[in-house]
């Protein structure tokens, strides 16, 4: 009896059949949905990611995922309060519980995984440090930086990896430090720094903001690794699997094809991925806490990844930046999400 439970047991397993009680809320899901609203830790500016609009609404990559997450949590992209914080408050706020995610270009280390109390979920935007410089100082690459003044933003990996790189490349430099990404951009149109230091993807926005954009150059030189993910608290596994899983949902459902204009129609579609994916079968959002339409409501109020990444970042936005190591692992890319079974 006992080898024909196991089996039965295994058979169950192996086919991936969501047979496990619905989870109940645990303490950071069951707080959003007291309160009816995703408090999401955003940055006080970064073109591309997360700037606030004419009418104070946050757009961007980083913003996107957040409403994502308010859609597959409470079925309401609208429903995020949004909290800016600056480079040295954001980590502080995410574990003294202001916040309860973090989607802010913020780079995962192994010091802040381990040290902080904090969790990276999963890698959202793949990124590395650059130099931004006006074409007028003839300069080729970031070793000709001898003896320049760079911008960098304080309580940051860039600030680190700035001194880290010119300590290898023996490059004397004067670090101009702020707290702020818009302090550190005013003063080096201002003139009062050489250069400006921190992610490409974010030199990139920057230099799409400038009133002659074409006046300043992005070095080729990049210094540093910079994987970006979403970040929540030690401690509350299940909504750890919920911020994760809402962004695996966005990158499976590019890798299927569904969009936010066709997702209802997919609805119909007999391929069982696309059923899984969008609640028609198993029993994954309940598994999480969530509706069974949790994915379905994450793609419906942002779109896929693709369309996400191309609305804020891509070729048809301000930014212009390539999918390059962003793009599907099928298009040589790294972005890779398990399967939704």
């Amino acid at each position: 009896m006992r080898l024909l439970i196991g089996a039965a047991l295994a058979v169950t397993l192996c086919a991936g059949v969501a047979w496990a009680q619905p989870q109940a809320p645990g303490p950071t899901l069951s707080a959003v949905k007291q309160r009816d609203i995703l408090v999401c830790g955003t940055s006080t500016g970064s073109a591309g990611f997360s700037t606030p609009d004419s009418r104070g609404e946050y757009r961007g990559l980083d913003a996107d995922l957040c409403r994502a997450t308010a859609a597959a949590v409470l079925g309401d992209p609208a429903k995020v309060r949004w909290v800016p914080l600056i480079g040295t408050a954001r980590l502080p706020a995410l574990q003294a519980g202001q916040v309860d995610v973090l989607i802010r270009t913020t780079t995962w280390t192994q010091v802040r995984d381990t040290a902080n109390g904090l969790n990276f979920t999963a890698v959202s935007f793949y990124d590395g440090q650059g130099f931004l410089l006006r074409k007028s100082l003839g300069l080729k690459k970031a070793t000709d930086l001898q003896g320049a003044s760079i911008c960098v933003t304080a309580g940051s990996t860039n600030e680190l990896n700035l001194a880290d790189w010119a300590r290898i490349n023996k490059v004397d430099y004067r670090p101009v430090v702020f707290e702020q990404n818009d302090e550190a951009r005013r003063s080096y149109l201002a003139g009062r720094c050489d250069a400006y230091s921190t992610d490409a993807s974010q030199l990139a926005g920057l230099r799409s903001s400038f009133p002659s954009p074409e006046e300043h150059v992005i070095l080729p030189d990049i210094i540093s690794k910079e994987p970006h993910a979403p970040v929540v608290r030690h401690g509350d596994d299940q909504w750890f699997d919920i911020v994760r899983w809402t962004f695996f949902a966005l990158l499976t459902a590019e890798e299927l094809g569904i969009t936010q204009a066709n997702v209802e129609e997919q609805r119909n579609s007999p391929n069982p991925e696309v059923r899984r994916l969008l609640g028609l079968t198993g029993d994954h959002g309940p598994l999480m806490g969530l509706d069974r339409a949790w994915a379905y409501n994450a793609i419906k109020a942002v779109g896929n990844y693709g369309e996400v990444f191309e609305r804020n970042l891509g070729m048809g936005s301000a930014v212009k930046l390539p999918r390059g190591l962003n793009d599907l692992w099928s298009r040589g890319g790294l972005m890779y999400a398990p399967p939704v079974r």
